[in-house]
């Protein structure tokens, strides 16, 4: 029995692989903070956008709803996030990030700027501003 002949690469599979590429130079950094990766991704978009609304959380860090309450259940626990009802509309809650938490995105933030100033000077300027350009209009044409 034979495999099916596909004509184009398998574009999901080396998204994945990029992105354990790139986290294999930040993973470290992380796990010295104590920090998964699901955990980082919500410290980042806090750092981002300050205090946020749960469901924005979820879907810019990309965590599902379920996953997303255990992770901050944890976050809340280890004095990196405070989450709160939603003053202007108390079936919401928000979320922001501590001192403590903040003060993580500013040590690590050196850290994953370091490697995407490595990655600027590796690839060049150009290869990097167009590899931006390509993944968000793939984003955006899948989308739509």
């Amino acid at each position: 029995m034979t495999g099916t002949a596909f004509p184009h690469r398998n574009l999901p599979r080396l998204l994945l692989q990029a992105r354990e590429a790139l986290m294999t130079k930040t993973r470290p950094s992380l796990r010295e903070q104590g920090l998964s990766d699901q955990q980082w991704r919500v410290l980042r978009v806090l750092g981002e956008h300050g205090t946020v609304e749960t469901g924005r959380v979820a879907r810019e860090a990309y965590i599902l709803g379920p996953s997303l309450t255990g992770v901050l259940a944890r976050m809340e626990r280890d004095g990196l996030v405070r989450r709160e009802r939603d003053p202007a509309d108390q079936r919401r809650t928000v979320v922001e990030a501590t001192p403590r938490g903040l003060d993580m995105v500013g040590q690590l933030s050196q850290t994953v700027e370091d490697h995407y100033r490595w990655l600027e000077r590796s690839l060049g300027k150009q290869k990097l501003a167009q590899l931006y350009e390509l993944l968000d209009e793939l984003i955006a044409l899948e989308q739509s």
